[in-house]
């Protein structure tokens, strides 16, 4: 029996094998839970060969997560499909190269829209159109991803950096709107990853380098770790646990300077 047998849930962000969201797709279906999945442009081959390989009977849904439209067609083939939702998981962000990597003072109007409207905005709506959803299964579990960059200085993590902040915030107001419905709204600030978006920041390998050498555990997280964690918000012990974003990497973000 797993923590999470009879729960169903809805995972955005898969890009490939080494995606944050598949670890936590995979940790997931392994605690008992059925899932379906999106795809954005591009990315189809990829998420549906994984998960015809893993998952064959998981619905997989094209959106693009500005379209309005797109969402209401995802949220309505999940609840027809499961009866309801018992789990959320946001693991979606963008911010254009040139805007990512140039100065902070130099982002341009669009590109700062973009990066908001994409990592934050999404979260919203993708809540307002799972509460009902959830609701029919007596409440629900939500999680997004962000990175310390929301909350400190980081040199090329740039506009993502005022995107998180902005994502962590929008957390925390839903934790509270969306409290009294039974559903919990958490976020996991995991250490760096080698994922596809993690390509575009600059200088990821130094970021590597530092936390092998400050933080307490004096190593860097894997993928799988991300799974456990999710599936631990998801699951019955952590009902009690909403409006938190809980870090996830080997203990760097509480390091003030390197090791003397």
């Amino acid at each position: 029996m797993g923590t999470l047998d009879g729960k169903t849930g809805l995972i955005f962000g898969v890009a490939n094998h080494n995606s944050i969201a598949w670890a936590i797709a995979q940790k997931l279906a392994e605690e008992g839970a059925r899932l379906a999945f999106t795809y954005q442009g591009r990315m189809e081959q990829n998420v549906r060969k994984l998960t015809a390989a893993n998952m064959p009977n998981a619905p997989v849904l094209p959106c693009d997560v500005q379209s309005d439209e797109e969402l209401d067609t995802v949220f309505d083939e999940v609840g027809k499909s499961f009866g309801g939702l018992d789990i959320l998981i946001h693991s979606v962000a963008f911010a254009p190269t040139d805007d990512l990597r140039g100065r902070v003072s130099h982002v341009s109007r669009a590109g700062f829209t973009a990066s908001l409207d994409i990592s934050a905005y999404s979260l919203l709506a993708m809540a307002k159109r799972a509460e009902p959803l959830m609701q029919q299964r007596g409440g629900g579990s939500i999680i997004s991803m962000t990175y310390l960059g929301s909350e400190r200085v980081v040199p090329g993590y740039n506009v993502m950096g005022i995107a998180k902040a902005a994502l962590e915030a929008s957390v925390r107001y839903l934790a509270w709107d969306l409290g009294p419905q039974n559903i919990t709204v958490n976020g996991i600030s995991a250490g760096p990853l080698r994922t596809l978006s993690a390509r575009g920041v600059g200088n990821i390998n130094a970021m590597f380098d530092l936390v092998d050498q400050v933080a307490p555990l004096r190593r860097n997280i894997e993928q799988s770790d991300i799974g456990d964690i999710a599936a631990f918000l998801c699951s019955p012990a952590a009902r009690n646990l909403t409006g938190e974003v809980v870090h996830l990497d080997a203990g760097f973000h509480i390091m003030g300077l390197g090791t003397m």
